[in-house]
């Protein structure tokens, strides 16, 4: 299972949200680089940048810190917040993107999704399923979808997508641990699906219960900046 470091950005400073809430927020580092660069030394090998900026505007606006980071490190970002149209999808992989996270926009324009599933490939396209209770999570959170999030999974795979990132937006942020019921429940019915997990992950115990599910990775951002998975810890988990 990979362990994916997070960091999220408005207005260029690396920040986290408490469930979504944007009045919510927590400032952790002025220098994004340097906290990626951070992350690589302690061993990770990819990161997951979301332009929040981008999410409210609905157009990517860190697009010069997402190439700044993939010059000046070695890390796999996968990158989201923003994207809404092709050419934002190609101005993203120009600036340095391994893989981009279809988001919002997943949810309300599946046509445009599944063409990039075509032409950039499923390796290059993450979907991200998030959700609130039963249902996906739209517009930075903001609003809820009328769908639910296994149909959403089964639509997706059926387009040709193969890993989607499952972030429950009740749990992002608050340090409570993850949806280690969901997730499993999901694994089992969508046993093909490359699931990893976001939202609350919390400790190590944590990392070793979605291990055991089977998840394909796991997205780390507050637990890390508040220090409730060590970063002797983290190096040991990367390690594995």
């Amino acid at each position: 299972m990979d362990l994916i470091p997070a960091i999220d950005l408005i207005n260029g400073a690396c920040v986290r949200l408490t469930g979504g809430d944007f009045a919510r927020q927590t400032t952790y580092s002025a220098d994004p680089l340097a906290q990626a660069q951070h992350f690589e030394q302690l061993g990770a090998t990819r990161l997951h940048l979301v332009d929040l900026d981008g999410a409210r505007a609905r157009e990517p606006r860190q697009l010069a810190v997402l190439e700044r980071l993939a010059r000046h490190t070695g890390l796999r970002i996968d990158f989201g917040g923003g994207i809404q149209t092709t050419a934002a999808a190609e101005q993203a992989f120009a600036a340095g993107a391994a893989q981009l996270t279809a988001g919002s926009i997943a949810a309300r324009d599946p046509a445009l999704v599944g063409e990039w599933l075509a032409r950039f490939g499923s390796e290059r396209i993450i979907i991200g399923a998030d959700f609130k209770g039963d249902y996906i999570a739209v517009s930075a959170w903001t609003e809820q979808s009328t769908q639910t999030l296994p149909a959403f999974i089964a639509a997706y795979l059926v387009a040709g997508a193969t890993t989607f990132i499952c972030t429950d937006v009740s749990r992002d942020g608050q340090l409570q641990g993850p949806a280690t019921a969901t997730y499993t429940t999901l694994r089992q019915q969508y046993p093909a699906a490359q699931l990893v997990a976001s939202g609350g992950v919390t400790t190590v115990a944590d990392v070793a219960a979605l291990r055991a599910v089977g998840m394909a990775g796991a997205i780390i951002g507050k637990a890390l900046y508040e220090g409730t998975i060590t970063e002797e810890e983290l190096r040991g988990e990367l390690a594995r």
